[in-house]
C-alpha cells in the first residue's frame, strides 16, 4: 500500500479527494498548448470578435443591383448575386459575387476579416477582371454600425494605392446590404464611384 492510499483510508472523503486532483490542477496548459503549436509563440491564436459578430450577420445569398457611376453622374446598372459565408472557425466572411452568365460572366472574390487587438477590419478583393489585388483597412476603430476601410496594403513606387473609400451598412432589419464606393475628385472631395445594393433571398 503506497503512502497515498494509507493516508486515504485515514482522513475524510472530501480531502481526499481534493488531494486526488492535486496533479490535475498543478499541469501548465498554456506549455503544453505552446509544444502542440510551436507557431503560437510567434503568431499568437486569436478568436473571433465583436467585428466577427457584426459580420455573421452578413452570411447568406444575396440579389445583387450594381451602379457604376462615371465622371459625369450617369450611372450604369447591373444585376447579380453573392453568396456569403464564414470560414475559418468564424474569424471570416468570404463573399462570391457573380455579374451575367456564361462566358461573360464577371467573378469576384472578397475576404474581411476583424483583429480584436486593433479594432479594426482589413479586406481583400480579387476577380476575374484583372490579375490585381486590393487591400483596404480601417483607419478607426469599428464603432458598432458600419465598415469604413480606405486602400492600404501593399504599395509600390509605381503604383501607389488608389485614393478610395468604402463604407458598408446594414439596413431594414439585416435584409439589405448597402455598399458605397468613394473615390476623390481634383478638389479632394468625396465622389460616388460604385454602389453595391445587396438584399437577401
Amino acid at each position: 500500500m503506497t503512502r497515498i492510499h494509507r493516508f486515504k483510508l485515514g482522513a475524510s472523503p472530501t480531502l481526499a479527494i481534493f488531494l486526488t486532483a492535486i496533479p490535475s490542477l498543478a499541469q501548465d496548459p498554456p506549455k503544453k498548448d505552446r509544444q502542440r503549436d510551436p507557431q503560437n509563440a510567434i503568431e499568437p491564436r486569436s478568436g473571433p470578435g465583436v467585428g466577427q459578430k457584426f459580420l455573421e450577420k452578413f452570411v447568406g445569398d444575396w440579389a445583387v443591383e450594381k451602379s457604376f457611376f462615371r465622371a459625369s453622374g450617369e450611372a450604369v446598372k447591373s444585376t447579380g448575386t453573392c453568396k456569403q459565408t464564414m470560414i475559418h472557425g468564424g474569424r471570416f466572411l468570404q463573399s462570391e459575387f457573380t455579374f451575367g452568365e456564361g462566358e461573360r460572366a464577371s467573378k469576384g472574390t472578397g475576404v474581411i476579416g476583424f483583429d480584436s487587438a486593433t479594432g479594426k477590419f482589413t479586406s481583400t478583393w480579387i476577380d476575374s477582371r484583372s490579375t490585381r489585388f486590393s487591400f483596404r483597412q480601417s483607419k478607426d476603430k469599428f464603432d458598432g454600425e458600419k465598415i469604413t476601410l480606405v486602400g492600404a496594403g501593399l504599395t509600390t513606387e509605381d503604383r501607389p494605392p488608389r485614393q478610395s473609400r468604402t463604407v458598408t451598412t446594414l439596413e431594414d432589419d439585416g435584409k439589405k446590404i448597402i455598399h458605397r464606393q468613394f473615390g476623390a475628385n481634383p478638389d479632394g472631395s468625396d465622389r460616388l464611384v460604385m454602389q453595391l445594393v445587396l438584399t437577401k433571398k
